[in-house]
C-alpha cells in the first residue's frame, strides 16, 4: 500500500468506533470495554496478579490499577495479597461469575454484528493479518 498513514488511520478509526459501540452495549451491565477486557481475561485465565493482567492486555500498570479499583467497587473482582506482600492477586467475584454468561452473550452479539459483512474466510484472513502486524 502506497500510503500507510491511510491504513493506520482506518485501523484507528475502526477500533475507536468499535470501542464506543461496545461501551454502549455494556452500559446495561454498568461496565465499560476496558472493564470487560479484564473480566474476560480473568475468566479464561483464572486468578492473576495485577502485573500479569497488564502484561497480558498490553496496558500500562496504572490504567489496570484504576480499572481494577472500579471493578472492585462494583463488586466484580476481589483483590487479595499474593505470595509476596506487594503482590495483589485478582479474581472474579460470585457476582461476576453469575453475570458473565449474560454479558458474554451481549458481547458475542455485538461481535457478530461487527463481522456480518465478512465471510468466514475473510475473518480468518483478517485474524492472520493482524497476528503478523507489528512486532
Amino acid at each position: 500500500m502506497e500510503n500507510t498513514n491511510k491504513l493506520f488511520h482506518m485501523l484507528y478509526r475502526k477500533t475507536r468506533s468499535m470501542s464506543k459501540e461496545m461501551n454502549e452495549q455494556l452500559q446495561r451491565h454498568e461496565l465499560y470495554s476496558s472493564q470487560w477486557s479484564i473480566l474476560y481475561c480473568l475468566k479464561i485465565n483464572g486468578s492473576m496478579t495485577q502485573s500479569e493482567i497488564w502484561r497480558y492486555l498490553v496496558v500500562e500498570a496504572p490504567t489496570v490499577t484504576r480499572t481494577l479499583v472500579k471493578l472492585e467497587e462494583g463488586g466484580w473482582v476481589k483483590r487479595t495479597h499474593g505470595s509476596d506482600k506487594r503482590e495483589r492477586l485478582v479474581s472474579l467475584t460470585d457476582k461476576a461469575i453469575e453475570n458473565f454468561p449474560v454479558i458474554e452473550k451481549d458481547v458475542k452479539s455485538f461481535e457478530q454484528k461487527m463481522l456480518e459483512h465478512l465471510s468466514d474466510e475473510e475473518q480468518d484472513n483478517l485474524f492472520h493479518l493482524l497476528t503478523k502486524l507489528g512486532i
